[in-house]
């Protein structure tokens, strides 16, 4: 293996060890090692073989996100590091792990250097000094050269650029000059790939002809109107089918072009890209007429076979429709011969009530006239309590016949349930008459022979098994000890559970750190707050707290089915299941 340049060599331990703001300062030395060597040879090949090893190219594509307004060295350093990292890239062989360079890194250097592109478009134009907006625009074409660099060298990263939106974003402003520069990125893409816009997806190729048809249609600028006739004119060279496309979804196009940008210094090429539209049309339009004609003769067969069609049916519709019109009639007619029978019905009630009620009134004067005046108050009051007695028993007889029926049904299962429990009684009944009656047998008893050769079994057994005979005093002995064991058992116990403790205290400690190191950001990125975290054991056990706290929350707001075996708990107990993911990892003050 050949040996690393000194100069790189020094230059990833100033950067790793030195201070951020310092950073992007150190990292413009890569310019003076790149110069160092002629373009193309193989000590130009190592050196940024050894620049990509040592990380220094990663460091410079970070730095380009940054806000470099209030850095050392400005918007100046960030477009210089800019074409560091083009110039890195471009002619480097990488060795190992070839696909996470190509698919990884130099989409994500693309974007980041669109990214500072976009921030110097936009401070340029909001800039009012005539100086600072010269250097921005310096800034800026720097920037986008490098871009250019950097796609001519991996021709693969022209799709990256055109599908990204801030390439996009950039390419759609009202200001001229960066408009020209963005124009002269895309004339370059389609010069390294001409087959690109076939490669992207339709959004991005619509957004792309619509801005430069839209700059045709809303400037005047020659400058403008240039650019993208030129680029149009490239786009229908080298992709013929987007020729068609461009005919198509703008049709204004032609008399746009031959009206407002005659004679303004490029008709040389307005003239081709008319040619190029005026030929795609013509052949366009006896396509055109040819599938105008099929379309016809597809429409007049079908409209001929639907006619036939209808025909055929005809007889049976006419049967149907009057099908349907005489039952309609008919129903119509019987609704109406209903609501007449029941108007009929309705008026002779009505009839009959009045004449009941005049029967009813000339009943009462009569009886009135052959009563004596001293005798009508009573003669009213029995009129009053019969009428009453003669409203309650209508009453009473529709409220027991609407609970009859209401009740029809349980009475129903009620009468089944009697029926069934009087065959299943019967049933029993029968089968207990069935079964016979066991004779009462007495237990056999043992004879005086067995009895005798029992007791002898007992006793030679108690004659070999003797039972032992302790005094007083070796039972009390024998309970001390026993009292001291368990108390030295129960000490033990003590022990273990505390350096049990210890343990568990000492893990979760060791978690906590393991923890705080994974999440921890890089040296590069490292600020005072993040010593902050190291230094104090204050916020991890808050943050801890805070999420076995939120965990206890989470658990007393679980619905009653996930409790149901939690009855005889108390309410302030929490499961130790539901917290062992919490408190494992959970630092307890302290050391040792």
């Amino acid at each position: 293996l050949a040996a690393v340049d000194p100069r790189v060599l020094a230059l990833a331990a100033q950067v790793t060890e030195g201070r951020e703001q310092d950073i992007p300062l150190l990292l413009l030395k890569l310019k003076g090692i790149l110069n160092s060597a002629s373009l193309g040879s193989e000590e130009s090949k190592k050196i940024k073989q050894d620049i990509y090893s040592y990380d220094l190219t990663q460091y410079c594509m970070l730095v380009l996100r940054q806000d470099h307004s209030r850095r050392r060295g400005g918007w100046a350093t960030a477009a210089q590091l800019a074409e560091i990292l083009s110039h890195c890239c471009v002619g480097l062989e990488v060795k190992e792990d070839p696909e996470e360079f190509y698919k990884k890194f130099l989409p994500s250097a693309i974007d980041n250097l669109l990214v500072l592109g976009r921030r110097l478009q936009a401070r340029f134009i909001r800039v009012i000094k005539d100086e600072e907006k010269q250097d921005f625009l310096h800034w800026f074409r720097t920037v986008t050269d490098a871009i250019c660099w950097l796609f001519g060298g991996h021709v693969h990263l022209t799709v990256c650029v055109l599908q990204n939106d801030h390439f996009l974003q950039s390419l759609i402003t009202d200001d001229v000059e960066t408009a020209i520069i963005m124009m002269s990125v895309l004339h370059n893409i389609l010069r390294v790939n001409s087959s690109v816009l076939l490669q992207v997806d339709e959004e991005t190729l619509h957004s792309v002809l619509d801005e430069l048809v839209y700059k045709l249609s809303s400037t005047t600028n020659p400058v403008i109107g240039n650019a993208a006739t030129k680029l149009l004119l490239l786009v229908a060279k080298f992709c013929k089918q987007l020729v068609k496309l461009l005919t198509t979804r703008y049709k204004g196009l032609k008399g746009l072009l031959s009206k407002q940008w005659t004679g303004k210094g490029f008709d040389r090429d307005l003239s081709q890209l008319l040619d190029l539209l005026y030929m795609e049309q013509s052949n366009g339009k006896g396509e055109m007429q040819r599938q105008h004609q099929a379309a016809c003769i597809i429409q007049a067969v079908w409209r001929g076979f639907q006619t036939r069609k209808r025909l055929k049916k005809l007889p049976q519709a006419v049967t149907t429709l009057q099908r349907s019109f005489r039952a309609k009639r008919k129903q119509e007619l019987q609704h109406l011969n209903k609501q007449r029978e029941d108007e009929a019905l309705k008026l002779q009630t009505q009839l009959q009530r009045q004449r009941a009620m005049r029967l009813f009134h000339e009943r009462q004067l009569a009886l009135l006239e052959m009563i004596h005046a001293s005798q009508v108050d009573k003669y009213m009051a029995e009129m009053e309590k019969k009428s009453a007695l003669t409203i309650q028993r209508f009453w009473r007889g529709y409220r027991a016949r609407r609970n009859f029926h209401q009740q029809r049904q349980s009475l129903k299962e009620y009468k089944a349930a009697v029926v069934i429990q009087r065959a299943v009684c019967k049933f029993l009944e029968k089968r207990r008459r069935r079964r016979p009656l066991c004779p009462w047998k007495d237990p056999k008893g043992l004879t005086d022979e067995q009895r005798l050769a029992l007791q002898q079994k007992v006793d030679d057994y108690i004659k070999l098994h003797p039972a032992s005979q302790m005094s007083e005093e070796m039972s009390k002995e024998l309970h001390m000890q026993a009292q001291e064991k368990l108390a030295q058992f129960m000490l033990r116990s003590r022990l273990d559970q505390r350096a049990a403790q210890r343990r568990e205290t000492l893990l979760a400690q060791v978690n906590t750190d393991v923890e705080l190191l994974m999440n921890a950001p890089g040296l590069a990125e490292t600020t005072e707050k993040d010593l902050d975290v190291f230094m104090s054991r204050s916020i991890p056990v808050a943050t801890k707290a805070r999420q076995s706290h939120n965990t206890m929350l989470k658990y007393t707001r679980w619905p009653w089915w996930k409790k149901l075996g939690d009855e005889f708990m108390e309410d302030d107990v929490i499961p130790d299941d539901a917290l062992n993911a919490e408190l494992g990892t959970l630092f307890i003050g302290g050391r040792k």
